[in-house]
């Protein structure tokens, strides 16, 4: 019975000794670390020219316009026919950069006008420069708030503190977004180069399904350089005579006009207007790059603006290209 007495006392302290010990916590899990945004494309903003060309097709007469295809892409062109029943032929209207089929400077009077010199004329809408284009934009996704260190005087710091490792990673989770431009300047202006030429060659295509007796192109500003470079390129059988009106060189352009003008095969207008002192420089070279290759199908004409007085500037231009598309006999 002593023994029962003894062994009782040590049996309750047994039963009560680790109820008394601190209650070690597990470790706690890590926290799943949240997903990581991506980054957001945003797709890139319409063309200018699709915008003005829709602005376009409100405005004019469905008859005028024609829809072209020029690969996989459809875009407006403004056709007018000769007002003659045996056309001498059509004159298709590259404009330059920024301007629309029916630009009230030099393309629309002319695209209007030429019908009634027995030329049919088809306008073009040309797409807006690729190295120009809003391009698709990566954007930096936001950063993720960043834990808090915890209290080293807390009692529970030693069961929350995370690991050195990965205390060292806070902060890098989130890195900056790969902003390399997705192309360089020399594709996007080759891609340029491309876009343009298809449409040139659609305008081509439209003007032969209307059995014209002869094709002539015609650029004003920078669609002049696209006109004489698709020439001479191309060298298109179909196109026989090319006029620039205020040539302009684009400015990622490789080959300057005058490089370029002298080696065409085909009979050449080209109109500048002599009260600025830079295209009439531009104009002199192109001259003189003619004159060293004997260029016998070159025509340089020289006009005086007409600050205010936009109809008869244009009436003069005008007036300047009938005469050298349909010279008239001279009476002897």
């Amino acid at each position: 019975m002593s023994s029962y007495r003894l062994a009782l006392p040590a049996l309750c302290l047994s039963l009560l000794l680790p109820l008394a010990l601190p209650v070690q916590a597990d470790d706690p899990a890590p926290a799943a670390e949240p997903a990581q945004p991506q980054p957001v494309v945003r797709e890139p903003l319409p063309e200018r020219s699709q915008e003005d060309a829709a602005a376009l097709e409100r405005q004019l007469p469905p008859h005028e316009q024609q829809q072209l295809q020029a690969g996989d892409v459809s875009f407006l062109a403004l056709w007018k026919p000769a007002n003659n029943s045996d056309p001498s032929g059509a004159v298709i209207i590259v404009p330059g950069a920024g301007e629309t089929a029916d630009w009230p400077i030099v393309v629309g009077p002319l695209r209007s006008k030429l019908p009634d010199a027995r030329w049919a004329s088809l306008s073009l809408s040309l797409p807006d420069m690729q190295s120009e284009a809003s391009q698709a934009r990566t954007v930096e996704p936001e950063k993720l708030p960043t834990p808090q260190a915890p209290d080293s005087s807390s009692k529970d710091a030693s069961t929350t503190a995370k690991p050195i490792e990965q205390a060292a990673s806070v902060g890098t989770e989130n890195p900056a977004p790969d902003l390399t431009p997705v192309a360089s300047q020399e594709d996007m202006n080759k891609a340029d180069a491309e876009r343009i030429f298809a449409r040139i060659e659609a305008g081509i295509a439209f003007a032969q399904q209307q059995n014209v007796r002869s094709i002539v192109l015609l650029g004003h500003g920078t669609g002049a350089y696209w006109a004489a470079r698709y020439i001479a390129e191309k060298q298109p059988a179909q196109v026989g005579k090319l006029i620039m009106v205020a040539a302009q060189t684009p400015v990622q352009a490789q080959a300057d006009l005058s490089q370029m003008t002298p080696n065409l095969k085909v009979a050449l207008l080209d109109v500048f207007y002599k009260d600025n002192a830079l295209p009439r420089k531009a104009a002199l070279e192109r001259l003189q790059a003619s004159k060293r290759v004997n260029g016998g199908n070159f025509t340089q004409v020289g006009l005086s603006a007409m600050p205010g007085n936009r109809d008869a500037s244009q009436e003069q231009l005008y007036r300047r290209i009938r005469g050298w598309l349909s010279p008239q006999p001279v009476d002897k």
